[in-house]
């Protein structure tokens, strides 16, 4: 990865301090705050240009690092942490769900007043993006869906995937062992270009809290805990939109990339040799580049 430029001074009153464990090497971002319910949600808000709102619901914002620092010179670049993940606050098992997502992503593009945004999204920040654009689709230009989907989970494979992550007793085994989050940090996770002091880092943004939320997130992206109809909703109304799809070429078991393809009017594909799930982290090189032709195209 390039080395991280210093970030500027910055003033603004919701500028948060930062933990102990947060490396300014690891993490070269201001953290700011934006309250949502009971509780506040982290995000960086860094660059200038065209919006790139980055959303990524699971683990935390670490995973756009990488992107963010080749992307910031060409666009504003804003990336969330989810309710009771990374650096924002709430609780696992009333704040870790897709309608608290949405909720966060909706209060950040209210508190900066954005507009004309590119979502760029992963994981379950897919749905609960989508979940949140459906209150306000004509702000949205265009989306850049990277190994996600957005649509009413079905299909056996995904849906014994969210039965299998979301039960008591992977939530309770992660919560106490953290295996999650050292598999995460891996090569096979978001660790492929990371130092080893980056990979500590990203563990310790996936503490207990972040541990069981994870879980407490596939648990309510299943059907029936997610409201898919506001979904899908978003979806007729933004299929006319220009998407672009990143996908690793190691990790689209369900067809994700082609079912963006089908609900979309305007969709190109990019896939990322020998990338995983995290193809952002395994080839940041490519995916920045990527999202700058899109989004300078749109």
């Amino acid at each position: 990865m390039p080395a991280p430029l210093p970030t500027a001074i910055d003033t603004r009153d919701d500028q948060a301090p930062r933990p102990r464990w947060l490396d300014p090497v690891s993490y070269p971002f201001d953290i700011h705050r934006v309250p949502v319910g009971d509780h506040d949600v982290a995000y960086i808000d860094v660059g200038n240009g065209p919006v790139l709102l980055f959303v990524h619901v699971g683990t935390w914002s670490l995973v756009w690092r990488d992107v963010v620092l080749r992307l910031r010179d060409d666009f504003r670049c804003v990336a969330i942490d989810a309710p009771a993940t990374g650096l924002s606050g709430g609780r696992p098992r009333s704040d870790a769900n897709l309608a608290h997502a949405s909720d966060a992503v909706d209060a950040v593009v209210g508190a900066l007043g954005l507009d004309a945004l590119t979502l760029v999204v992963h994981d379950l920040g897919g749905p609960a993006s989508l979940l949140a654009a459906s209150r306000w689709p004509e702000k949205v230009k265009g989306i850049v869906a990277v190994n996600t989907f957005g649509w009413k989970p079905s299909g056996l494979l995904l849906r014994m995937m969210l039965a299998v992550m979301g039960s008591a007793a992977m939530r309770v085994s992660d919560a106490a062992t953290g295996w999650f989050a050292r598999l995460s940090s891996t090569r096979f996770g978001v660790g492929r270009h990371l130092s080893a002091g980056d990979r500590r880092v990203f563990r310790a943004g996936m503490d207990r809290r972040g541990r069981e939320s994870f879980h407490h997130y596939i648990r309510s992206a299943r059907p029936g805990r997610t409201d898919y109809d506001a979904v899908a909703s978003a979806v007729e109304a933004l299929k006319r939109r220009p998407v672009l799809t990143i996908f690793g070429a190691r990790n689209d078991p369900g067809r994700f990339q082609a079912q963006w393809r089908e609900r979309f009017a305007a969709t190109t594909a990019a896939v990322v040799p020998k990338g995983y799930h995290f193809p952002m982290c395994d080839a940041p090189d490519l995916v920045a580049d990527s999202i700058r032709a899109f989004a300078h195209g749109l």
